[in-house]
């Protein structure tokens, strides 16, 4: 049941609060990546699952360690290596003996079985391993054997990923990759932060850090985003955005068609609504704008968008593609009636 309009303005505004207390928790911690820490809030907020892309030392796992400890719920790490083995994650079922004689099989529950999972250096097991998250991040659910068994709620998997060192790793395929609402790139910081970094880290101060949210109030706060409107304007925006990303579309560019192998499905225009969705509610706004939707773009499809050896030849990034369509897709107007 929705909410009277002055309850739901109450609360973009204690949402808002909320926000604010989890950035000033973090920055006690992690200096700068302000852009990252706002995907992956507007992430978890929605449901979503975020892959982390970064070289070595850019604190990707201590970013994702903290954000467990602001919110009161169950965290687990996963450290992938090529000997992993999918019960690894998810579990197995173990030959129990009773006190009677009888034996029975009893399941044991893998690391999956958490709030915030976090899969470090996913890339470096193999894709059958890879392939045990699959079900876990669409369905929330894991079956082993003839038994499926619910994953606790809310329920994130936020990976991280190195760009710089291919040997002995396995790249994820497409279909695990769409499962991924945001592809972050985690950069390197700015002069002044990287000194306060040194300054902050290399003393003998240990920062205290406050849980500001429950799992329950996380799920209240998925459930109340999705009341943030979106006009029909909007949503034909998205959908021409991602449309246009596919060479094989009418309404696909003359450079996406020369650049692109193939472009982003359907779920790509839904993460980019519900990524909407999360940043207006961060603004303390009731409605997404066009601007919103640009905001969360180019996490939301530099991973479904596959460029060609043309586009690698001329030094277009998948990035590049995804600002030229932002800047040449225009804007819904307002049909204008003519009076009878």
């Amino acid at each position: 049941m929705a909410k009277e309009p002055r309850d739901f303005g109450e609360f973009l505004e204690k949402f808002k609060r909320h926000r604010d207390v989890m950035h000033e928790e973090l920055h006690k911690v992690i200096i700068g990546q302000d852009e990252v820490i706002e995907q992956i809030f507007a992430a978890i907020f929605t449901g979503g699952h975020c892959l982390l892309v970064g070289v070595p030392g850019l604190a990707k796992t201590l970013l994702v360690s903290t954000i467990s400890q602001i919110l009161d719920v169950r965290f687990k790490r996963i450290q992938f290596t090529p000997d992993l083995m999918p019960s690894d994650i998810t579990g197995t079922n173990v030959l129990d003996e009773q006190e009677s004689g009888r034996r029975d099989f009893r399941f044991v529950e893998g690391p999956v079985f958490t709030n915030i999972l976090l899969a470090d250096e996913i890339n470096r097991t193999p894709p059958k391993t890879q392939a045990a998250l699959l079900q876990a991040m669409q369905e929330h659910e894991v079956t082993i054997g003839q038994t499926t068994y619910p994953l606790p709620d809310p329920f994130f998997v936020i990976a991280t990923q190195n760009p710089i060192e291919q040997e002995g790793t396995y790249p994820l395929p497409e279909a695990q990759l769409d499962r991924f609402m945001f592809n972050i790139i985690v950069d390197y910081p700015t002069v002044e932060e990287e000194e306060q970094i040194l300054d902050s880290t290399t003393g003998a101060e240990q920062p205290e850090i406050r849980k500001v949210l429950s799992a329950r109030s996380i799920q209240y706060l998925q459930k109340q985003i999705k009341m943030i409107e979106v006009a029909p304007l909007t949503i034909s925006y998205v959908a021409k955005l991602v449309r246009s990303s596919r060479p094989q579309d009418d309404s696909a560019p003359k450079f996406v068609q020369e650049l692109v192998d193939w472009g982003a499905g359907p779920r790509a225009g839904q993460n980019l609504i519900a990524g909407g969705r999360a940043m207006a509610a961060m603004d303390g706004r009731p409605s997404v704008s066009l601007d919103d939707i640009r905001k969360v773009a180019v996490p939301v499809l530099r991973h479904r968008i596959s460029t060609n050896f043309q586009a690698q030849a001329e030094g277009m990034s998948t990035d590049d593609i995804i600002r030229r369509l932002l800047a040449e897709t225009p804007e819904p107007t307002v049909p204008k009636y003519e009076k009878a």
